[in-house]
């Protein structure tokens, strides 16, 4: 058995005074005896890995609909690049990189078959009867709905990576609130850098296969400042490239010069509050993981164009309202038939709610598994 590690002396010496500590950790709701080399963000962040919801993402749609083509971001690639851009800024902070990644993984366990889309179905439907929020469904997931474990439901991970998973927010993520994760406190800047990590990859990378399905042009992005001052350069130094790898250097340079905008303004802000402890960074009245306000200023009008050109284009408005159709269909047979469940899903029924029930497993399904529902519920030719 290898030695077992010594935490504290290890990252007292690398991690920033302001930095989450994995021996100070305020625990697991089960206890367990720790792993002899691996701390407990490491255990979580693996944890998550080997987790069934975390493979199914694969098949989850971002904006684009799984069968629309292969080349485009699914929930899975998205969180793999969030999780690196996280990595890349809290090495940069001096942070424990290990609950940065957990986090980032975890982040969006609990999103629907169809994105966004998926999730304002659900969130209608349970009307009345707890509603939906995608942060909250996955700490249900992580806490509870994951069977992997004989002494415990769910993953058991630590409440750090759990605060940071249902405090996490963004353009497009409302922070979730539990009671027992300090709802009144600030998350751990490890938390935080995830939230922004998020939002650099939405914008890029939807940015990105906006290019490629046609929907949105080059020509076009040209109007925004913040693309047409890179775009200059890198035409001028490489003007008879393919446009392919002219848009992957953008698209680069893009990232690059957001995340180095954003940590050097995290390191301002550090030194101009005096922080030096993970308390501190909790009891602040904001968030001090932002952009600069320049940058803030940059981001903005290309945030109006990825809404009006991209998400609001009758394509994607499409594709939404038929995934919200099949959502809403499903449900209302699984409600109205709960003996037309699966038998491991009426099990679940017993002492507990059918519509929350029927709402998890829903949620837990991939773009085709709800599509092959569908089509054996509602296709008369469609063997069930």
């Amino acid at each position: 058995m290898p030695k077992k590690i010594q935490s504290p002396k290890i990252e007292d010496k690398i991690f920033a005074p302001y930095a989450m500590k994995s021996y100070n950790t305020r625990g697991r709701f089960y206890k367990e005896q720790e792993h002899a080399y691996r701390t407990v963000y490491q255990r979580d962040r693996d944890r998550v890995i080997h987790c069934a919801a975390f493979r199914r993402l694969e098949y989850k749609t971002q904006v684009f609909v799984n069968h629309e083509g292969d080349y485009y971001r699914t929930r899975l690639t998205h969180t793999l690049e969030v999780a690196q851009i996280a990595r890349t800024i809290a090495h940069a902070l001096r942070l424990n990189i290990d609950l940065t990644e957990a986090i980032a993984l975890a982040h969006d366990l609990g999103h629907t078959p169809f994105g966004h889309s998926g999730e304002e179905a659900l969130n209608e439907l349970m009307s009345g009867h707890g509603g939906f929020n995608h942060n909250l469904q996955s700490l249900r997931v992580v806490d509870l709905l994951e069977e992997k474990y004989p002494d415990f439901p769910g993953l058991n991970l630590t409440w750090e990576v759990r605060e940071g998973i249902v405090k996490h927010s963004s353009v497009f993520d409302k922070a979730g609130s539990f009671r027992d994760l300090a709802p009144k406190e600030r998350p751990t800047l490890e938390a935080q850098i995830v939230d922004i990590a998020d939002e650099i990859a939405y914008d890029n990378h939807d940015l990105d296969d906006g290019i490629t399905s046609g929907l949105i042009s080059q020509p076009e992005l040209e109007q925004l400042e913040i693309w047409d001052n890179i775009y200059r350069g890198i035409a001028q130094r490489y003007p008879r490239k393919n446009p392919e790898i002219i848009k992957y250097l953008i698209i680069n340079s893009l990232i690059n010069l957001q995340v180095t905008d954003l940590i050097r303004e995290v390191e301002a802000k550090i030194k101009s509050f005096r922080i030096k402890s993970v308390q501190n960074i909790k009891k602040m009245d904001k968030k001090i993981a932002t952009f600069s306000k320049r940058m803030q200023r940059l981001r903005r009008p290309l945030r109006t164009f990825l809404m009006d050109r991209l998400y609001r284009h009758y394509r994607v408005i499409r594709m939404s309202e038929k995934a919200k159709h099949f959502i809403k269909q499903l449900f209302q047979v699984y409600i109205n038939k709960p003996k037309g469940l699966p038998a491991h899903i009426q099990e679940k029924i017993r002492g507990r709610s059918v519509r929350r029930v029927v709402c998890d497993y829903i949620a837990g399904m991939t773009d085709r598994y709800a599509l092959d529902e569908y089509k054996k519920l509602f296709d008369p030719y469609e063997k069930v």
